[in-house]
């Protein structure tokens, strides 16, 4: 029997077929152990050797036409095993569906609080250099923020920013003042993660520069975001501090918003909790950047801080953790 002509009684033989019993005789008949088609391979043996490549060729393709027609059969006819019956009064499934993650959502409001006040928002770098993590600052050489102990140093030398003010420079030595800017993103230290530490976690620094501005205009911004992400009747206090990167330093403290200011376990019966550092960017960082007859300031805040705070959470690890059942609340 020829190549050609088992084709076409193949062709015949599969448009008859009704049911899977009939297509798996077909299939042992033409592809099986003792079928046509391995009848044809031992007829191989046997032809002279200029013969068989054009022989092999041709069967092999008759067997690749065959497999392809009963696939397809096979799907034509179904399994022929009887369908499951569907219940339509049964209820659905529930999936439950992602969500915002509350980190993000704070951050992405205290982003938009800044971007309506003007400033620009700039990412940078997580890997940062000693230059402009710390010696662009003005942060001494013997200060405890370069420890080993309080930073993350990497074999090359370089390190894991520990804030991300090194945006800030980066910024300032490649574009002229008036600046407005913003700088989000993790930042890491070596710190115990408990209640109240992590060691990665995320800051929203600013940065404003401009002819005669004044620590007037620093406040006046940060009670104003206050009373945005709080609440309108949110009060600040401002207390002296040092930074090295600005000076005068102060530490921003609002009216604490569990108890208004009447005094709680939170805010240590205060009345006052602290949210943020801030002051007039150090002299010496504006001369050494070419910014000698500007004046500027510069804040710097904790999103966990701002969150815990905002969201009523009393342990920093409960954002990390991915519980559902913790982050299924802010949906």
């Amino acid at each position: 029997m020829e190549i050609s002509e088992v084709r076409r009684n193949f062709e015949r033989e599969v448009l008859e077929v009704k049911s899977p019993e009939q297509l798996e005789s077909l299939r042992i008949k033409y592809l099986g152990k003792k079928g046509i088609i391995n009848k044809f391979f031992k007829k191989l043996k046997e032809l002279p050797p200029e013969e068989k490549p054009i022989f092999g060729k041709e069967v092999n393709s008759l067997r690749d036409y065959i497999k392809n027609l009963l696939d397809e059969k096979k799907k034509e006819i179904g399994t022929g095993k009887k369908r499951e019956r569907i219940d339509l009064t049964l209820p659905g499934r529930f999936y439950s569906g992602g969500s915002i993650h509350p980190l993000s959502l704070i951050e992405d409001e205290i982003v938009d609080i800044f971007v309506g006040m003007g400033f620009s928002v700039v990412y940078g770098n997580e890997v940062e250099t000693d230059y402009y993590n710390f010696t662009a600052l003005n942060t001494p050489e013997d200060h405890p923020a370069r420890d080993l102990h309080d930073t993350f140093y990497l074999q090359d030398g370089r390190l894991l920013r520990t804030h991300t003010s090194p945006v800030q420079i980066r910024v300032m030595e490649k574009k002229n003042p008036p600046l407005r800017i913003i700088a989000p993103g993790r930042v890491y230290r070596v710190d115990a993660f408990d209640p109240s530490h992590s060691p990665v976690f995320h800051q929203i620094e600013g940065l404003y520069v401009d002819r005669d501005v004044t620590l007037g205009d620093l406040f006046g911004t940060l009670e104003e975001f206050a009373k945005r992400v709080f609440s309108p009747d949110t009060e600040a206090m401002f207390i002296p501090s040092f930074f090295p990167f600005t000076e005068p330093s102060a530490e921003m403290k609002i009216s604490c918003p569990f108890c208004g200011g009447e005094g709680c376990g939170v805010c240590q019966h205060t009345g006052w909790v602290e949210i943020l550092g801030c002051g007039m960017v150090h002299r010496r960082i504006l001369e050494n950047l070419g910014y000698g007859d500007y004046t500027g300031f510069a804040f710097g805040m904790g999103v966990e801080r701002i969150a815990m705070l905002k969201m009523g959470i009393n342990d920093i690890r409960l954002f990390y953790e991915n519980d559902l059942e913790f982050l299924e609340q802010f949906r």
